[in-house]
């Protein structure tokens, strides 16, 4: 009786349907995200690293707006209001079974209190994410047992050499009111005579007011320079040879920027909002008040001053960097997306 071929010994286009086959029977995950490659902001980088996380278990799609495609087993929507029409078509066709939303900055801290759309895409779910621990607490008791926290992950970058002949600040964030630049620009005037601290700003001028007042402020002070927008290599190189990084926002799900910093062994002076205090941890030693330029002024004088203060910075902020690993997002995502279809087959 003639034996069957070893597998070593099949002829290689069998093979290449055997991995066509085992491909075809992954089953489809769709990321809906209101923000694509043309905007660079946080969404988009959560949207695209969720497909890279994503890819070697399940066939990933990632849209503006979903098509309405039969093949998906499981959406993941980025942002309650904004994605809100995909939410509800989904729902219209399959309702909530493989329905995930993530709920940004904006949703927590301010859409979901007055947004009908925001305040329907939670109940719509059959599963909710947040990005950092205290984004719960903003959630009804009712939705926190639908409710995920996902920490978000990036590459760690080599800690660089600094200079000692100055302090380097930098500020990553669109301008957007958001984001609150004027309270950097007031503290770049406070610290006006500290031609010791340099304060480099990133990002694109999304507000044409507050673009205005960067580039004023950059031509009455030396030490400041507001750069626009760079890419994101651009932008994690300056992160990297920061010796600070600061972030002003009024409201944040979770900002790219702090983790990109502390995976880089640079320390963060953060406004003491819960999107910060939820990936630096409440008890941080470098919070300062929302909106307070004094305070951040005083505090960056201080970095640059006291050196035990930036040791303790430094410290607390890499006690955090593992939280921030693609290996515990990866299978936290696993984990939401394989309970979603696990749901669809029950029901």
């Amino acid at each position: 009786m003639k034996q069957a071929p070893h597998p070593k010994l099949l002829p290689k286009k069998l093979l290449k349907s055997e991995v066509t086959r085992t491909q075809s029977a992954k089953q489809t995950v769709v990321i809906v995200s209101p923000a694509l490659a043309s905007a660079n902001n946080g969404n988009w980088q959560t949207a695209k690293r969720y497909r890279q996380l994503l890819k070697s278990n399940f066939r990933v799609r990632l849209l503006g707006e979903w098509d309405g495609s039969k093949s998906d087993a499981v959406l993941i929507a980025l942002h309650a209001r904004r994605s809100f029409s995909s939410i509800a078509a989904w729902h219209a066709v399959h309702g909530d079974n493989g329905l995930v939303v993530v709920l940004t900055g904006t949703d927590l801290y301010r859409d979901i209190k007055s947004d009908a759309h925001a305040q329907k895409s939670l109940q719509l779910a059959s599963r909710l994410v947040v990005l950092q621990s205290m984004g719960l607490h903003e959630l009804p008791e009712s939705l926190q047992a639908k409710t995920s926290v996902v920490l978000q992950s990036t590459t760690s970058r080599v800690t660089l050499p600094k200079t000692t002949r100055c302090t380097r600040v930098v500020m990553v964030g669109h301008l957007r009111e958001e984001k609150s630049p004027r309270t950097l620009f007031e503290a770049v005037a406070l610290l006006a005579q500290h031609r010791d601290i340099q304060i480099q700003h990133i990002g694109a001028p999304h507000d044409q007011t507050l673009a205005s007042i960067a580039n004023q402020t950059a031509a009455l002070y030396p030490q400041y320079q507001y750069t626009g927008a760079l890419s994101y290599p651009q932008t994690r190189h300056q992160i990297q040879r920061a010796h600070v990084l600061v972030h002003t926002s009024v409201m944040e799900g979770g900002a790219h920027v702090i983790m990109e910093a502390v995976c880089s062994g640079v320390p963060v002076i953060a406004s003491r909002i819960a999107g910060n205090m939820g990936m630096l941890g409440e008890d941080y030693a470098g919070l300062f008040p929302v909106g307070d330029a004094k305070a951040l002024a005083n505090m960056l004088v201080r970095f640059r001053q006291d050196a035990e203060f930036a040791q303790l910075l430094k410290t607390q902020c890499a006690q955090r960097a593992p939280l921030f690993s693609a290996e515990h997002e990866h299978k936290a995502l696993l984990t939401i997306v394989e309970s979603a279809i696990a749901a669809r087959h029950l029901s």
